[in-house]
């Protein structure tokens, strides 16, 4: 049942990326925002990646005590 949902939910995803048009990320980069962009997108994934690694060790001590 989880294959199928995410066929079902990835599938319409693919054709909206596909279906979209990339001089906004031409224009980006001929200005060079685009490296603003990725570094933002970074910093977002990092404190993220961080805050999942503290809460694993949080509930790991609890599941300790």
């Amino acid at each position: 049942m989880k294959k199928i949902t995410a066929v079902l939910f990835f599938l319409p995803a693919t054709f909206i990326a596909n279906a979209q048009n990339a001089e906004m990320a031409d224009t980006m980069r001929s200005n060079g925002k685009i490296y603003v962009v990725i570094a933002v997108m970074l910093t977002i994934l990092s404190g993220l990646i961080l805050y999942l690694i503290r809460l694993d060790r949080k509930i790991s001590k609890l599941e300790k005590d």
